[in-house]
């Protein structure tokens, strides 16, 4: 996928996720507004999975150590999603070690748990912020 789609396609998925904040306000959990935002993306005909789990490969063996992407959307951008007062380094290591697991070029980091979602979104690209 060329970048020009790739951001045309994270415009799509910061869309739904304002107008899901915009209905449900913050202050819910995570799993609330995981499964209005699933909602969102399919009245908006994009194509996504939920749960995708991420295998560790240990000395040439795969491993289920229990990583889940929250949101893979179509197969090329990794949605991580919180619900949590302030996002720490842990939550911005968390989704630069899925990109680098799942060996994908764009992350969105988005808290839901923010006066204003914009303020709660941030992009990664290739494990720097952008």
């Amino acid at each position: 996928m060329e970048e020009k789609d790739r951001n045309i396609l994270s415009g799509k998925i910061l869309d739904a996720s304002i107008e899901v904040h915009r209905n449900l306000r913050p202050g819910l959990l995570e799993s609330v507004y995981e499964i209005c935002l699933f909602k969102e993306l399919k009245n908006r005909n994009v194509n996504f999975q939920r749960q995708v789990t991420i295998p560790i490969v240990y000395k040439e063996e795969k491993l289920d150590a229990g990583f889940k992407i929250d949101i893979l959307v179509d197969n090329e951008i990794i949605v991580e999603l919180k619900s949590v007062e302030v996002l720490l380094p842990v939550h911005e290591a968390q989704i630069l070690t899925y990109l680098k697991l799942y060996d994908k070029r764009l992350g969105l980091l988005i808290n839901f748990n923010t006066p204003k979602l914009i303020n709660g979104f941030k992009r990664f690209l290739n494990g720097y912020e952008k």
